[in-house]
């Protein structure tokens, strides 16, 4: 079977739609049948040869099997394009000698790549499972953190591409089950903090006994340890003179006070006071908004439970894995999605403006939709650059539950759905690339524009079995597009920083982030479909630091970087 809908998948997937608000354009019909590939996956062709091994042997379910592999899409080497980093697992019981470890390719600038891993010193030999990128003693390189069931990384860039481990000396050698993390500026000094999500508290001699719903051994669920882990948070000390070097402010901040199942995460300024909140997708416990005050950052409190995001709109705890931010509505806020198991739909929160939250996940057309897969990593992009998000979902199980596919009985198709006027979100037919004869089971998709040539491109991280590369060949019916790279004084991504743009008679809001999706760093860089507009107007560039610069209008279909510093300031 080839990675497309099929017409019974279609059919499945609408069954549930009576239960949802229907809007009036689309009420009574499906969306037309497209039988053009948006992606065709040419990983391969590119020299991106990479098989994540989870190191499972037969009859022993060790829970980290089921959970890898993440993945980066970064500028390694400053040249401009997009290097791919990818993490491996290998067994979880071997030395880290025996393991195979990550791998380190270069963007030659066309979107092909050598693997530059022995070289680099970035082979990592822990069993992984996710990389946060950012550049951690501001010197202009991209840096990065790898999380393992074990001690993490930190990996700092020596300026060409080679790579330094300084975990123990950074203090950020973290010995748990890491799961995702984020590099994020707390406290708008300058200088990136780092926040790790954690899993369980779990090792190979506590594992458990688990048995599918035939009845036969699988993987537990995180509810069969009872044995949720406390997230850590380090402040990083470069403005006290110690670049790169971090302080565990996990306890005195409040983070350790509530321990969790965390998956995924995502960091943007939901209320709009200026200052980043951390939101934590937990895997069958409430999910977690970790808020600072604007006097003292450093202290953090869960608003999730009053932002109206850490439960469903029925109240339930939900699977939580992949985390997905932007403005949907097109109302200068950050929504907010979060994807969980099958038979749970996704979580599909629209941002009030104040920070609070409505769950819209039936009238955005999501919940039947959503309902039949295991979805890990996600994101939002506008494929086709019709100037509305599309939403990507990379599936997989955890539990067999049926042999749908040949040889892997955890193997799902991805999800692609088009953004509509609404917001609602359909399924298209054939789009998530009609070249790959093999279903998967998925783990981190990674998004951004790997070639240069102005369309968002997807890596997908599949649990033994190659990565793909997914380029979008989507039609584009000549629409037009603007990008661009927002970098500090210093030349680093800014992470955080917030562009908004005139096109026509709208005004899109897009916002520099790499950390989202699952176990996965993403090209920070914004990027916006123009659909039949040709212009770009009233550029303006809010920073971490809340310093607001006006860039005027600029050139579409190309890349642009904005540096802080070089605009009017406004």
């Amino acid at each position: 079977m080839n990675r497309r809908f099929t017409l019974a998948l279609l059919a499945a997937a609408f069954a549930g739609a009576c239960s949802e608000p229907q809007n009036s354009a689309t009420s009574d019909e499906e969306p037309a049948a497209d039988t053009t590939a948006w992606f065709v996956d040419e990983a391969a062709s590119r020299g991106l040869q990479f098989v994540h091994v989870s190191g499972q042997i037969p009859e022993r379910w060790l829970m980290p099997e089921i959970m890898g592999g993440g993945g980066a899409l970064f500028d390694a080497d400053a040249d401009g394009d997009l290097d791919v980093y990818l993490v491996q697992g290998g067994s979880v019981t071997d030395t880290p000698a025996n393991r195979p470890g990550n791998q380190l390719f270069i963007n030659d600038g066309t979107g092909r790549f050598t693997d530059t891993t022995r070289s680099s010193g970035a082979g990592d030999r822990g069993y992984g499972m996710g990389v946060a990128c950012g550049d951690v003693d501001n010197d202009g390189d991209v840096d990065l953190y790898v999380t393992n069931v074990g001690p993490n990384v930190l990996l700092t860039n020596d300026g060409d591409a080679t790579f330094t481990d300084v975990s123990a000396a950074a203090g950020v050698d973290h010995g748990g089950w890491g799961t995702s993390a984020a590099f994020v500026d707390v406290d708008a000094d300058g200088w990136l903090d780092l926040y790790v999500v954690n899993y369980l508290e779990w090792s190979a001699a506590s594992e458990t006994s688990c048995t599918s719903a035939s009845g036969t051994r699988d993987y537990c669920s995180p509810q069969s340890y009872q044995a949720p882990a406390r997230d850590v948070l380090y402040r990083n000390l470069g403005g006290q003179g110690q670049p790169g070097v971090f302080e565990d402010v996990s306890v005195s901040s409040g983070v350790a006070s509530i321990p969790g199942t965390g998956l995924g995460i995502g960091c943007a300024d939901v209320d709009g006071n200026g200052t980043p909140e951390i939101f934590v997708a937990n895997d069958g416990m409430p999910d977690l908004l970790w808020m600072g005050g604007a006097d003292d950052p450093w202290t953090l409190t869960d608003g999730a439970l009053l932002a109206g995001c850490a439960v469903d709109h029925s109240g339930r705890s939900k699977a939580g894995m992949g985390v997905a931010l932007a403005d949907i509505d097109d109302d200068d806020d950050v929504d907010l999605i979060v994807c969980n198991l099958d038979r749970q739909s996704d979580s599909f929160f629209l941002n009030d403006g104040t920070g609070l939250f409505d769950d819209a996940t039936p009238r955005a057309g999501l919940a039947a939709t959503s309902r039949p897969f295991t979805r890990f990593g996600m994101g939002f992009l506008d494929v086709d650059h019709d100037g509305r998000l599309d939403l990507f979902q990379a599936n997989g199980r955890v539990a067999e539950t049926a042999r749908e596919h040949d040889g892997d009985p955890y193997a799902e198709t991805n999800l692609v759905l088009r953004g509509v006027e609404g917001p609602r979100f359909e399924p298209v037919e054939t789009a998530d690339g009609t070249a790959s004869p093999d279903v998967a089971t998925s783990r981190a998709a990674v998004f951004g524009d790997v070639d240069g040539d102005g369309a968002i491109d997807v890596l997908v991280v599949n649990r033994d079995t190659p990565a793909q590369l997914l380029m979008n060949v989507a039609p584009k019916n000549g629409t037009h597009w603007f990008g661009a790279a927002l970098v500090t004084r210093d030349g680093r991504p800014a992470l955080g920083a917030t562009l908004r743009a005139t096109v026509a008679d709208r005004v899109f809001r897009r916002d520099a982030r790499a950390a989202s999706s699952y176990l996965a760093s993403n090209d920070p860089r914004v990027h916006i479909g123009l659909s039949t507009a040709d212009a770009v107007s009233d550029i303006t560039v809010t920073w971490p630091d809340g310093q607001r610069e006006s860039f005027g209008a600029l050139g579409v279909d190309m890349w642009h970087t904005l540096r802080q510093g070089t605009g009017e300031t406004r």
